[in-house]
């Protein structure tokens, strides 16, 4: 079987372009020393760069085969002598700037069938496409459909009538989409579903009544969407993802939800109708929001907690139901002890 390389190299680095990419010192003799690819350090070989920006890999960089090293001034004396260091603030943040400039098409899916223009695709004569857009086979673009230019629309992907996307963006294979206003450099990865109903019902012992949904979705420039994920229209009002906002994959965000700048929401995290997430927000995996939640700017949520009710700007909460980290920790650690003075006073069983 051959090897493909999925992700081609823009170019190569030298370290002299590394240092100047990241700020970062390097020894002049090591200027003109080239760098073709990224790797971990036990896995890095000549011509690899890696990153050292903790103690505890120390025993790994004494071993490692890089050929460069991003690493700050105090862990740069674990480097074996042939790896040349180079001396930066934060080494991983380095190491992200450098792997992008090395491989600028992982930043942003393109073609899965490698085609320009419409290549299979069902284009609507009413649908409007800007120059420069593409679309793979069995893709579906609808009436009055507005498409920037540098667009990719993925394989089997459903654009429905009225949608509109903004330049740049790219949608993957099988994703539907309606009832949606998306703008420039978007992402939303395959198999998402954007601007279905929202789950809305009047319950009563006679059946429950549907509730009309007629609001919209509006993603704003720069978001991401991570693969199967599901992002309903509103009802009455319109559901909002901010502009910079990184969503992981298999995320739930309900009807009338409005999601700030730049909020950082992790996998399967489910986000019940009309709760609002301020600017900075961050909701680790698994985290549930209840109805009409107000989660303030810059709050962080710990994984697999259960939020009841509005969480100040700023605050550090966790658990189920979710409360400050603090008091958390201590509920715990209380729990935990009041455990083991039960088990210590249970008599021995004889028998």
């Amino acid at each position: 079987m051959s090897d493909p390389e999925f992700v081609p190299r823009g170019r190569n680095l030298t370290l002299g372009q590394v240092a100047s990419l990241t700020g970062g010192e390097v020894a002049p003799a090591c200027r003109g020393r080239q760098i073709h690819n990224v790797a971990p350090l036990d896995r890095a070989g000549p011509t690899d760069i890696s990153f050292l920006d903790k103690g505890h890999f120390a025993a790994t960089a004494a071993q490692t085969h890089a050929e460069a090293c991003l690493v700050s001034r105090p862990l740069a004396t674990h480097l074996p002598g042939g790896v040349a260091a180079v001396i930066v603030r934060e080494p991983y943040r380095a190491f992200v700037t450098v792997a992008r400039a090395l491989f600028p098409d992982a930043l942003r899916p393109s073609s899965l069938y490698e085609g320009r223009g419409i290549a299979g695709a069902h284009v609507h004569p009413l649908a409007r496409l800007e120059e420069g857009v593409t679309a793979d086979p069995g893709a579906v673009i609808g009436p009055r459909a507005e498409i920037g230019g540098g667009t990719v629309i993925g394989a089997n992907a459903v654009i429905g009538a009225d949608v509109r996307i903004g330049r740049d963006s790219a949608i993957g294979a099988g994703t539907v989409i309606s009832h949606s206003l998306i703008g420039d450099r978007v992402i939303i990865h395959p198999g998402c579903n954007i601007g279905q109903d929202g789950f809305g019902f009047v319950m009563g012992d006679k059946g429950h009544v549907k509730v009309p949904q007629v609001g919209r979705v509006i993603i704003q420039d720069d978001a991401e969407i991570g693969a199967g994920c599901a992002v309903d229209r509103g009802a009455i009002r319109d559901t909002v993802v901010g502009e910079g906002t990184k969503i992981d994959n298999m995320v739930q965000i309900g009807h009338n939800v409005s999601i700030g700048r730049h909020c950082i929401i992790v996998a399967q995290t489910g986000i019940s109708g009309s709760s609002t997430l301020e600017d900075y927000v961050v909701l680790g995996a698994r985290v549930g929001l209840n109805n009409q939640v107000t989660i303030g700017e810059g709050a962080q949520i710990a994984a697999v907690s259960v939020v009841h009710g509005d969480v100040p700007a700023g605050a550090r909460w966790g658990g189920t139901p979710a409360k400050p980290v603090k008091l958390w920790f201590r509920e715990m650690a209380l729990l935990a002890k009041m455990a083991r003075d039960q088990v210590d006073r249970k008599p021995a069983n004889n028998d």
